[in-house]
Formats: structure tokens, C-alpha cells, sequence
């Protein structure tokens, strides 16, 4: 809870693939809250108001993910939401004349986004989504300690440049202090 706050305003991808992995981990519990509160919430070593806080918001992501249906896979709608609003804000700085250096990244990184959606199960994600996916399962891969290719590397520099640059707009927009240019 307190990190999520925190990266929803400071970086939105960070926010978006810290929440996937808030999802994994309780999936992993099995949505068991004395699991939880063992395996999660008791290696902060809160002290009791903000432990008690970061209890009832792991509840209350299990009772979302319950109500959501999403106990086996999928994302909360918030993050979705979340997420949505994020491909919006770079479709706009992407039609926005006022934003050349985003545009210019993007151009240089959608070659690489291609062929990542190539391989998506989901033909329906859009660009954001294709990137925060290869992120997250790059991120997998590490938590796994597998072996990851120089060239899978170096995409992932390119991919994370590039959700760099967007939530650097994206915070500030949010603070209204970048204007996308669509009126």
C-alpha cells in the first residue's frame, strides 16, 4: 500500500508492475490472509496502525480479486484502469505535435514492440501492455534466476527507456504540468 501509493505518483509503469506482482503474490498465498500477514506483511516490521493499514489493503485486494474473478489470472480493474489511462496519455503525446522527443522514441523502439506482440497471447493489448508485459516477465525471469540473453537485454534497456520517458509525462500531466495538445 505504502509503495503502490508511492509509485503511482512518482512512476506509472513501476506502479502497473508493482501491482501484477502484489496480484502474483496472492495468488501465491493462496488468498490467505494469516499467509499474507506471515510470508509479506510481517517483513516490513510496521509498527501496529500502519500494519493494521497494510492488512486491510492486502484484504481488500483478495476481496477485489475475488469479486473480479481473477483469482487464476487477469488484473484488477483498477490496474487495468490504470493502464488504460496511461495508453491514453501516449496515444495523445503520440498525435500531439507539442511532444517531438516522445514521438521520436517511440518510433525507435516500435519495431521492438512489433515483434513482442507478435508473441503476446493477447493480439488485443495495446502498446503499453505489450511493454509492461515483456518488463514483467523479464522481471519473472530474474526472480526465477534463469539465464536472460544479451539481445532479450537489450531490448529491455530500450523498452524501459522508453516507459521512462512516458512516465515522466504521464506524472506530469497527472500534475497538470504538461499540456498534450488535443484542444
Amino acid at each position: 500500500m505504502f509503495i503502490a501509493s508511492q509509485k503511482k505518483k512518482e512512476n506509472i509503469a513501476e506502479y502497473i508492475l508493482y501491482m501484477w506482482q502484489i496480484e502474483d503474490l496472492v495468488r501465491t498465498c493462496h488468498f490467505d490472509m494469516d499467509l499474507i500477514r506471515k510470508q509479506i506483511i510481517s517483513r516490513f516490521r510496521l509498527e501496529e496502525e500502519k500494519e493494521k493499514q497494510l492488512t486491510e489493503w492486502y484484504e481488500s485486494i483478495v476481496d477485489m480479486m475475488t469479486t473480479e474473478r481473477i483469482r487464476d489470472k487477469g488484473h484488477l480493474q483498477m490496474v487495468r484502469n490504470t493502464l488504460d489511462e496511461a495508453d491514453q496519455v501516449h496515444k495523445a503525446l503520440l498525435y500531439s505535435m507539442r511532444h517531438p522527443d516522445y514521438t521520436s522514441s517511440y518510433y525507435k523502439v516500435l519495431p521492438l514492440i512489433a515483434e513482442l506482440r507478435a508473441k503476446e497471447q493477447n493480439a488485443d493489448a495495446n502498446d503499453m501492455e505489450v511493454c509492461l508485459n515483456f518488463l514483467y516477465g523479464i522481471l519473472l525471469l530474474r526472480l526465477q534466476k534463469k539465464e536472460i540473453s544479451q539481445q532479450t537485454l537489450e531490448s529491455q534497456q530500450q523498452v524501459a527507456r522508453f516507459m521512462a520517458l512516458l512516465s515522466k509525462k504521464y506524472k506530469l500531466y497527472k500534475e497538470e504540468r504538461l499540456e498534450l495538445g488535443l484542444d
